[in-house]
């Protein structure tokens, strides 16, 4: 691991009566003589199997993928596909259930590329400054390329966009059931880390419905120990009254 950088992540169950859904993968690993740092949070949903699943398995494909030093965006890309079509063929185990997804892969301490399908987030704070490298995958915005295929998006009083009346998500892995009005395409960031850049935080939802990401990168801009940055994140999102189950990663460079 890159003597300057450290990295932790928490975890915490919500009030809702399931186990927790959630998966995080936070580690540094060795490939063809590069340092990968391999960050993810997968926020399950009908069951936490499809986000075990990719726990153990998105990143393997990614890594397997023979262009991916050359060609990483379209890797991943193919890496995210073919996970997604392994979890639908195994639906009868996994269950109907899905997950969303966002990972980061550090190539070296020096390249960050992002990628995501549905609603958890990744934000990198530079020079004290917010800036969001993922893409909220909402059914609202989404609602054209839903219709196209031949789903529809609700939106009841008091109530969240959501695909066929059911997930609050436009994108997501498994959920077989909707996939024929779903994408698991995925959003691609490549950013570089420069002398600027001082940490990124990856975090479910859970998050950021309470928390702006100015507001999270402010709340930890000043503790250096990353696992504790990733807990007051979450006290911080509870102390606002989120309810759901939140996982946060945080990354520091120094």
């Amino acid at each position: 691991m890159s003597k300057n950088i450290t990295h932790g992540f928490h975890c915490l169950k919500g009030k809702s009566n399931h186990d927790m859904e959630d998966y995080v993968v936070s580690d540094f690993t060795k490939k063809d003589d590069r340092e990968l740092g391999l960050f993810a949070i997968f926020d399950g949903h009908l069951g936490h199997d499809v986000a075990k699943y990719l726990q153990t398995h998105l990143f393997n494909n990614i890594l397997k993928e023979h262009d991916f030093w050359t060609k990483t965006e379209e890797a991943i890309k193919r890496a995210y596909h073919s996970t997604d079509a392994e979890i639908l063929e195994k639906a009868r185990l996994l269950g109907r259930g899905g997950s969303t997804a966002v990972t980061a892969i550090l190539i070296n301490g020096q390249r960050l590329v992002v990628a995501n399908v549905g609603d958890s987030r990744a934000v990198i704070c530079k020079n004290g400054v917010a800036k969001q490298l993922s893409v909220d995958h909402e059914p609202s915005k989404e609602k054209s390329m839903i219709e196209k295929r031949g789903g529809f998006v609700s939106n009841l009083p008091g109530d969240v966009p959501r695909v066929d009346g059911q997930l609050a998500v436009a994108r997501a892995f498994g959920d077989k059931s909707l996939k024929i009005h779903l994408s698991s395409d995925p959003d691609v960031t490549d950013e570089m880390i420069d002398d600027d850049a001082e940490f990124i935080i990856l975090a479910s939802d859970g998050i950021w419905k309470v928390l702006s990401n100015q507001e999270a990168v402010d709340t930890i801009k000043n503790i250096k120990d990353a696992q504790m940055a990733a807990k007051v994140l979450i006290e911080a999102a509870v102390s606002r009254k989120s309810k759901d189950d939140i996982s946060c990663i945080v990354v520091r460079f120094h």
